[in-house]
């Protein structure tokens, strides 16, 4: 029998195709029937008269991955229509965890009550299996947590036989089912890579059955060109396809590369380096407040760059370098969370308002929070232009990834003030560039959303709704759904997504959490 009849609602199905108005039918996990199905008997039947229908959204840019055994009900991706999430982006990846990757995952989850009882990437899968989890979950390795277990936080140049001791270690991590792997070319220890390791890695996962590699690229700023060239030239070299993650042009004067840089990705494509990127639909990025720290004074991890920033004569010199750098743009940083209850007080402000409240220069109040906090302080950088966005968004091999960890409005992980992405994305996204500004019509916002994500990544039977794929679905109103989160008030559920279904079972139902737990752990070739 059947177990669901989704009833004439309007079908999106994923593959670019028109919209048309059917019955689909669902058996076990599968989608197992589309056409006229009210003669026939169903466990239970939904009417979608007037709502759209469409495969449940994939979120290629996620940073969930340890609080997938936190928040096992994903809330703030759940509610946005989002049935798989691809984690282990920007360097860093769950596993495999030695020395002090072992000691950042286990700092990152000190707050949520988690036992880090992991070591590898199958180790911690089967934990997920065991806990369960609402939406489907797959991870790329990171290039920044392989490269700390063979050097720690060094700088240096990696040695031949290192190389080789890493290139392993992703090969491993492949083969117990990562996607591919990914880089993070502004955090350390990933931004000591060079473009060897960087194809040596790659070419491991290639080798491995992963042929991806995901780059944050050493640039978003003003030299965002070059760096876009670096991460297509580790794909030509590597014969691997490559994403460039929350592809941007930062900063006012970078406005408009963008079309430089799509055209450089597009020319790529034309000779046959299978390359694409992300977006998310804000014009603020949201990363550690560290990244504007000089490269130089993060040289040998954590504890060395908190030495150089107690020093005084090196504060001297930290502070003349961020004076100059950030001079105009104190303002355009907006603290989102730190450690430590003696500076929660500061999650919301602006860093000139600290400034004023602390009565320090802004370069020294910058330093004195990083200090305090022990680098542990999350902000949000308004740099970006939204018509740069939308000239992103258009691009037909872009898809779309929220930057983004799953989070509760309320619990461990309803902490600080996180940008409004966290549970708004892919809403927005019909909202703002498909009813608004018209960047893309409906039909082609699904598709990059769901069957292209799927294909970039080998997702096998998701993205579409066709018989015999699964029955990740997501129903929602076409006409109202939109994002509610701000960045003053990120904690808000978005509207107009009804029911969300992951592998034939309810996630979402009337817009209310069912607390199933149907997701599954997608491994590179399965």
């Amino acid at each position: 029998m059947i177990s669901t009849v989704l009833h004439n609602a309007t079908i999106i199905d994923g593959t670019g195709r028109f919209p048309y108005i059917t019955d689909v039918g669902i058996v076990g996990d599968r989608i197992a029937l589309l056409g006229d199905l009210s003669e026939r008997d169903a466990g239970v039947r939904i009417n979608c008269t007037g709502k759209t229908l469409a495969p449940g959204f994939i979120d290629v840019h996620s940073h969930s991955d340890e609080l997938w055994l936190a928040l096992p009900r994903c809330d703030g991706k759940i509610f946005q229509g989002v049935t798989t999430e691809i984690g282990g982006n920007c360097g860093t990846s769950v596993a495999p965890l030695h020395g002090p990757g072992l000691q950042r995952v286990r700092r990152s989850v000190k707050n949520i009550g988690i036992d880090v009882q992991w070591r590898s990437l199958d180790e911690f899968f089967s934990l997920v299996e065991r806990s369960g989890v609402a939406l489907n979950v797959a991870t790329l390795v990171g290039l920044g947590t392989t490269r700390q277990a063979i050097a720690g936080d060094s700088e240096r140049r990696l040695e031949r036989d290192e190389v080789a001791a890493q290139a392993r270690i992703v090969r491993e991590a492949c083969d117990q089912g990562a996607l591919g792997v990914s880089s993070g070319l502004i955090y350390p220890p990933s931004m000591y890579a060079d473009l060897e390791e960087l194809c040596a890695m790659a070419i491991a996962a290639r080798e491995a059955g992963a042929p991806r590699y995901a780059s944050h690229v050493r640039d978003e700023g003003d030299a965002v060109v070059a760096a876009i060239e670096e991460a297509l030239e580790v794909g030509r070299r590597a014969e691997v396809t490559v994403q460039c993650s929350h592809h941007k042009a930062s900063g006012k004067n970078n406005w408009g590369k963008v079309h430089q840089t799509l055209s450089l990705i597009d020319a790529a494509r034309a000779h046959g380096i299978d390359a694409y990127c992300d977006v998310y639909p804000y014009i603020a990025s949201w990363t550690e407040l560290a990244t504007i720290l000089p490269p130089s004074s993060r040289f040998g991890g954590v504890q060395a760059t908190l030495d150089r920033l107690a020093d005084p004569e090196e504060a001297r010199a930290i502070a003349l370098f961020l004076s100059l750098k950030q001079a105009n743009a104190w303002h355009d940083m907006l603290i989102t969370e730190v450690a430590s209850a003696k500076n929660a007080r500061v999650a919301g402000m602006r860093m000139d308002e600290i400034a004023r409240m602390w009565r320090l220069p802004p370069a020294r109040a910058a330093m004195k929070l990083l200090l305090e906090e022990q680098l542990e302080v999350g902000a949000v950088f308004f740099k970006m232009n939204e018509d740069d966005v939308a000239t992103v968004l258009s691009a037909d091999f872009c898809c779309v990834g929220s930057d983004a960890s799953i989070r509760a409005l309320d619990g461990p992980t309803a902490r600080g003030i996180p940008h409004p992405r966290t549970f708004g994305t892919f809403p927005r996204i019909f909202r703002r560039f498909v009813r608004q500004r018209g960047t893309l019509d409906i039909v082609e916002a699904v598709r990059r959303m769901t069957s292209l994500p799927a294909s970039i990544f080998g997702l096998r039977d998701r993205g579409r709704i066709e018989a015999g794929d699964f029955a990740d679905l997501v129903v929602f109103d076409h006409e109202t759904i939109r994002d509610t989160a701000t960045y003053e008030h990120p904690y808000s559920f978005p509207e107009g997504i009804e029911h969300v279904f992951v592998n034939g079972r309810p996630v979402l139902l009337h817009a209310e959490f069912t607390n199933e737990r149907p997701g599954r752990v997608l491994r590179s070739g399965g």
